[in-house]
């Protein structure tokens, strides 16, 4: 019988910096009213799910949504560096449109081929894209046949589904983002090998409780 590792993967729900449109990244910023608002309601959707444990970004925005998932129920939160999200370097912490407009190569990398994003002193998107599915697999060879929940960021969750999806960084520029809270399931078999069952889903949340916001860099000074 093959044992299947069953894996949620949750964005962390509304931070400061997604409020203030910065290149969040490893700063570490803390949840918005609104993120408070969005946990409240993912606590809600887990309440009767169960988790033998769940895995956590080591960041403020992610652990404080591994919370939510935990909910009342009696596991372990574990921190895992694997999971923390993509270091801006030049651009870490700085409002997108400003750091942009300085930079218009970066501007058109993170746009056009986001597989070739890698800021001074950050994190090359390439290697993320590794260390994230490495993360994963760590995670799925610590609990075969088990179910668990992993918080993380949205450059992370895109880079996973891109994987899972299509299995080529070079489709990244097509895989779409998760919204603050979106929650994806895939199942890992006992060859490593990943079943995507749904991502981004965010049926626990009202309409007003999604921020549209565009994601492309030349329209950062303005929300669209």
């Amino acid at each position: 019988m093959i044992k299947l590792t069953k894996i949620y993967f949750v964005r962390h729900c509304e931070a400061m910096g997604n409020v203030k449109r910065i290149f969040q990244g490893v700063t570490d910023l803390d949840i918005s009213e609104l993120g408070a608002k969005q946990l409240e309601l993912l606590e809600k959707r887990f309440e009767n799910i169960k988790l033998d444990k769940v895995y956590s970004s080591p960041l403020t925005r992610a652990y404080k949504t591994a919370l939510a998932v935990k909910g009342k129920k009696d596991i372990e939160i574990e921190k895992h560096e694997g999971l923390i999200e993509l270091n801006g370097g030049i651009v870490e912490g700085k409002p997108f449109y400003e750091s942009f407009q300085k930079m218009p190569d970066l501007a058109d990398a993170w746009d056009n081929h986001p597989e070739d994003f890698h800021p001074q002193d950050g994190e090359a998107m390439r290697d993320a894209y590794e260390r994230i599915f490495n993360a994963v697999l760590d995670i799925a060879s610590k609990n075969r046949g088990k179910t668990v929940a992993c918080t993380t960021h949205g450059g992370v969750t895109r880079c996973l589904i891109c994987r899972l999806l299509h299995n080529d960084i070079t489709k990244l520029k097509d895989t779409p983002w998760a919204d603050n809270t979106g929650v994806a399931c895939f199942n890992v078999d006992a060859d490593n090998n990943c079943t995507l069952e749904f991502f981004n889903d965010t049926t626990h949340l009202p309409p007003e409780y999604i921020p549209k916001r565009n994601r492309i860099s030349t329209f950062m000074k303005v929300e669209q």
